[in-house]
């Protein structure tokens, strides 16, 4: 199945559609409230994030509840932060970065 790249106003996101029509139905499904600027289908199955690139040390490890409160959030990142913060208890420079980190990670 093809990997297509949907790119709306506010995030990218990467999914499995046999069409590029599906890919669309994905975005809006997910994230109804925002415009699809582009779609395009990769030339390969897989998508590939360079830590090094981003700057992200070998230490930081993609985290499970963090990825959960950006769905809930629907990748907004202040209201995924604070459900960070009361899933956790952690304070706000502590879920600021798992938060950031996992989105850089490609939750």
């Amino acid at each position: 199945m093809p990997l297509f790249e949907i790119e709306t106003n506010a995030h990218i996101m990467i999914a499995w559609a046999q069409t590029e029509e599906e890919a669309r139905g994905h975005a809006a499904e997910n994230y109804p409230e925002e415009e699809i600027v582009r779609v395009h289908k990769r030339p390969r199955d897989l998508w590939v994030i360079s830590k090094r690139l981003l700057g992200l040390d070998s230490q930081q490890e993609p985290c499970d509840t963090a990825r959960d409160c950006l769905a809930k959030a629907k990748g907004d990142k202040v209201h995924a932060i604070r459900l960070y913060m009361l899933d956790t208890g952690v304070d706000l420079t502590e879920a600021q970065k798992a938060i950031e980190t996992n989105m850089s990670l490609g939750w």
